[in-house]
């Protein structure tokens, strides 16, 4: 028995369950059809959480015993531009709009998340860590430690807002009949990162494309935005 959870505490054995996480995630994705609360990534997230509780394995350990994963989301994330590569004529007539919505909508998630914390009480620790929770997760962790945020919680923020813009995003747009395919995938993109922005290559091409542009855009404007609003939010 000893040597069996020695095995599953072991890095091998945290990163299979990581990646069998995961791979149920896919499974009961394929069982249900795609059905919108069956995302791989929250499957993945239940599981490892699960998983390292009742090992009673402490975080820094289960991050080391997986860098391996967290090291391949970058050229996963760099893959994404090869469906845009694809869409570059959808671009025309549309850069201009995209460049102020994704500007806009940075703005507004800043100010509206500070704003919000404040009226519910919220410590300026707290505030200041709630203003980069629709940049990325290495963004979010990075921009907060500058602001003197909470990282790790800026982490956990980041992913569990993309996993439910993930999951209600698509069909908030249909409900708004929002039919253009490039808006579509930009606003899921903006605010749900790679998990949305791989559900929408999913459902289609272009909307796949432009959420992994929206992603990488929305990124650099909170990083840019960010250290100008905490002059007048802060």
């Amino acid at each position: 028995m000893n040597d069996a959870l020695d095995v599953a505490r072991s890095p091998l054995g945290l990163l299979a369950v990581t990646l069998l996480g995961y791979q149920l995630g896919r499974w009961i994705q394929q069982r249900t059809g795609g059905h919108p609360l069956a995302q791989p990534v929250l499957v993945a997230v239940v599981v490892a959480g699960g998983a390292i509780s009742l090992l009673d394995v402490d975080y820094a350990d289960y991050r080391s015993a997986t860098e391996l994963v967290a090291f391949w989301l970058g050229p996963a994330t760099v893959a994404l531009a090869v469906p845009l590569h694809r869409q570059a004529d959808r671009l025309k007539g549309f850069v201009v709009p995209m460049l102020v919505a994704v500007l806009a909508g940075a703005a507004v998630s800043i100010t509206s998340a500070v704003l919000l914390a404040r009226a519910l009480g919220a410590d300026t620790a707290l505030e200041k860590t709630l203003a980069t929770k629709a940049a990325t997760t290495p963004v979010a962790i990075a921009i907060t430690e500058s602001l003197g945020g909470i990282p790790p919680l800026a982490a956990v923020f980041a992913i569990l807002i993309g996993i439910f813009s993930a999951i209600v995003g698509p069909a908030t747009l249909n409900l708004l009949r929002i039919r253009d395919r490039r808006a579509r995938g930009l606003a899921i993109g903006a605010v749900s990162h790679g998990v949305g922005a791989s559900r929408m290559l999913r459902e289609d091409e272009t909307e796949g494309a432009f959420a992994g542009l929206a992603m990488g855009l929305s990124a650099l404007a909170i990083s840019l935005l960010v250290p100008v609003l905490a002059l007048v939010l802060f």
